[in-house]
């Protein structure tokens, strides 16, 4: 089922993309309602749909048909969030979301895989966090710029969804105060780009909490475009690292992001965990 809804997923993506006369700075779709293309929970599809309503960086929604398929359109811009979180160090990389749905997707990913805690390492506007919420986990959110986190505890009172933002510095957070039993991590940030160096911290800091390493999953966002990095594309850039820290690719799985709206291949995001 989760393969078809990926599939389904960049397939409206990519027919959206291609006929979009719109001029906003962001734009995503979530479908309307569940359907045979996209199995949803029907609970779960409305409270994507109110993330989106209330979330600030939206402006406009629009009902479009696309590919079949009843979807609606929220069109939005990131610029003033974007502007101030450039202004953090190296390893920290400026705000550009992922899609609601795609966070979602990757949420249940990590519940088939059996985890029960999320924790999103530079989480923007926490829907990473958000959708682990919605689907029984205890998230937690993790981001260093103030505004975001802000923009966070903001969607937590308009949604009633708490996932714990935190405004942390996620290289010095001390992570053992979650008390985790079986978490996943998400890393934010491209590997070349800094987030190499973000990855490295969060890995090093749960080898040194007891009994941690055995049950946690990491999750990496990398890219299959050539100028966006300079070295070894395998598993989205991330192959150094992974082979560095002995982790196992479990699933790799590509899906549409604000940064591939204008491209033919989407994100991967590659799901590993400690041998």
């Amino acid at each position: 089922m989760l393969d078809d809804l990926v599939q389904n997923l960049v397939k409206i993506k990519q027919d959206f993309a291609k006929n979009y006369a719109g001029s906003a700075h962001i734009q995503e779709i979530i479908p309307s309602q569940a359907s045979n293309s996209f199995p949803i929970d029907e609970n779960h599809l409305k409270q994507l749909h109110t993330f989106a309503e209330k979330n600030p960086i939206y402006f406009n929604s629009f009902e479009e048909i696309i590919s079949g398929i009843s979807c609606i359109v929220y069109e939005g811009d990131i610029n003033d969030y974007w502007l101030n979180s450039i202004k953090h160090g190296s390893s920290c990389q400026p705000f550009y979301p992922t899609w609601i749905m795609s966070a979602y997707v990757m949420a249940l990913i990590a519940k088939e895989l059996g985890y029960s805690e999320l924790v999103d390492i530079g989480s923007g506007d926490g829907r990473i966090a958000f959708c682990g919420k919605i689907l029984g986990f205890n998230s937690y959110s993790i981001e260093i710029d103030d505004v975001l986190v802000g923009l966070q505890d903001t969607i937590c009172t308009q949604t009633n969804q708490n996932f714990n933002p935190k405004c942390a510095d996620a290289l010095e957070f001390d992570y053992s105060k979650l008390n985790l039993k079986t978490p996943v991590f998400f890393i934010g940030g491209l590997p070349q780009m800094g987030g190499d160096l973000l990855a490295a911290s969060i890995i090093e800091k749960i080898n040194f909490i007891t009994n941690l390493k055995t049950s946690t999953g990491v999750v990496f966002a990398g890219t299959h475009t050539q100028r966006q990095l300079s070295g070894n594309l395998s598993n989205g850039g991330w192959s150094a690292l992974i082979e560095k820290y002995q982790l196992n690719v479990i699933d790799t799985v590509s899906l549409p992001t604000v940064w591939t709206f204008d491209q033919l291949v989407e994100t991967p995001y590659i799901f590993t965990k400690f041998q």
